[in-house]
């Protein structure tokens, strides 16, 4: 857990302002909400017909996708790491 005090930032998403509050800075609170508003117009760019509700799952769905690809990269990169010592 971070020693860092809590903040609150307000950020944009998909045309709906929310407030985050959180120990990261605001350049990353800021960061994370540009790549969730990206992924929502880039997945309504492809279904516009999707209510607000499906588009957000839709999305949670791909970014969960994302976060997992890259987890499995980096742990195949650590074990290459760790057989090469």
């Amino acid at each position: 857990m971070s020693n860092r005090p809590k903040s609150k930032t307000i950020v944009d998403i998909y045309g709906q302002r929310f407030s985050i509050i959180g120990t990261e800075s605001t350049s990353h609170i800021r960061a994370v909400a540009s790549i969730v508003d990206d992924k929502m117009r880039e997945i309504n760019s492809k279904n516009p017909s999707l209510d607000i509700n499906k588009l957000a799952v839709l999305t949670a769905v791909n970014i969960v996708h994302d976060y997992l690809k890259l987890k499995e990269d980096y742990e195949k990169l650590e074990k290459q790491i760790i057989e090469k010592d």
